[in-house]
């Protein structure tokens, strides 16, 4: 079975400064998955990252999740793009420097969206990669809308896409904070679990991002990966903390720290 890995834009990046890289923590995070790669050379893995400080700012300056219309607006999609990429080249290089066999599958090349959702996707790419031992990387991209003329596709999107075709056993988001809080910005009442019977009483204490994220706050985000586990059996996603020493490592060999969210 595969396993999918999101590091955070939050996570990669300052959110709260445009255009900034985390470069050390970046390497940090490229060596432990290195390590586990080494550790447990049958894991099958798809990485993925957000866009961070670099898509971000211009995706919200420019409204292009919403639709895209007009020649400034077309601009803004190439702006988008630009940034998203310029900030996956700096994955990569990171990635390849810790050793890694590194290939980027960049969204906005494989994928058609229709209103706001992937309509179309060949994984028979991607799949290839991966059966071959190499580490395919997605990211959030822009993407062409059948309906809106261009969007913007998350990390979590993709994945979500994606995990109907591969039917990965787990799905790690990983991030700054320990995983979903109930009381967030308070951070005194971390949720372990989320499932389909306990949804409707937590999800009205979640709240957006403390950053600009133009795909949705974390109640979003945790909806989705809920429908997401109802629909794929036998997958789990966990929400946590890719900030704390070694914790990457460690999720990939099988530890659930942080939010886990499962049926």
């Amino acid at each position: 079975m595969s396993i999918f890995l999101k590091l955070g834009g939050s996570l990669i990046t300052d959110k709260d400064q445009a255009y900034t890289l985390r470069p050390e923590k970046l390497d940090d995070l490229a060596a432990q998955i290195a390590t586990a790669m080494k550790e447990h050379p049958d894991l099958k893995l798809i990485l993925g990252h957000g866009s961070g400080s670099f898509g971000h700012p211009a995706a919200s300056q420019f409204g292009t999740r919403e639709g895209v219309s007009g020649q400034g607006a077309w601009l803004g999609f190439a702006e988008v793009w630009y940034q998203a990429s310029t900030l996956n080249r700096f994955v990569v290089e990171s990635l390849h420097r810790a050793g890694l066999p590194v290939i980027t599958f960049s969204p906005v090349a494989s994928t058609t969206a229709h209103d706001g959702k992937i309509s179309k996707w060949d994984p028979y790419q991607l799949s290839t990669a991966l059966h071959q031992g190499l580490l395919p990387v997605i990211h959030g991209d822009v993407a062409f809308d059948d309906k809106r003329g261009g969007t913007i596709l998350s990390t979590e999107d993709i994945f979500e896409f994606m995990a109907y075709e591969v039917r990965p056993s787990r799905i790690l988001l990983a991030g700054l904070e320990d995983g979903v809080w109930e009381d967030f910005p308070g951070r005194t009442k971390l949720v372990r679990e989320f499932t389909p019977q306990n949804w409707g009483k937590l999800s009205p204490s979640l709240g957006r991002s403390a950053s600009t994220d133009v795909t949705g706050g974390m109640q979003t985000k945790v909806k989705a990966m809920l429908d997401l586990v109802e629909q794929v059996p036998g997958t789990e996603v966990l929400i946590f903390s890719g900030e704390k020493p070694d914790n990457i490592r460690q999720t990939l060999a099988g530890a659930n720290p942080g939010t886990l969210i499962h049926c």
